[in-house]
């Protein structure tokens, strides 16, 4: 199981990465960076939960606690990735990064990060 859902998680990744890329190309020139990152939370959110929903059966997470299991490992995998990604990548300060999570300026990645956390426990019900 969590061999598959290390799997799948990969997927999710490259699947946000792209998406991410997307976002820039695209939407960020029609509705200026925040409120595409904004709206990047919700597409990514939706594509998240139907990467889980496809792929539930084959991670075969059953019970309650194999659920949360897979959701918190593809929560500390997201979250390492994310953080690292932002570092070494884009070498943003770790004060952009924290304030991607920040709620009270209109930034949703920790709700993004939540949906992470829930996503094989939603799709299971």
């Amino acid at each position: 199981m969590i061999l598959h859902a290390f799997l799948v998680w990969l997927l999710i990744a490259a699947a946000e990465v792209a998406q991410g890329i997307l976002r820039v190309r695209f939407l960020n020139r029609h509705l200026g960076d925040h409120r595409a990152r904004q709206l990047g939370v919700v597409t990514g959110s939706l594509l998240i939960l139907l990467l889980a929903w496809l792929t539930r059966d084959w991670i075969g997470a059953r019970t309650t606690a194999q659920q949360w299991t897979v959701g918190g490992l593809w929560l500390g995998l997201m979250l390492a990735f994310d953080l690292s990604f932002g570092r070494l990548v884009f070498h943003f300060p770790w004060s952009r990064i924290a304030a991607d999570f920040d709620v009270r300026k209109g930034n949703f990645l920790g709700i993004g990060m939540l949906v992470v956390l829930l996503a094989p426990l939603i799709v299971a019900r």
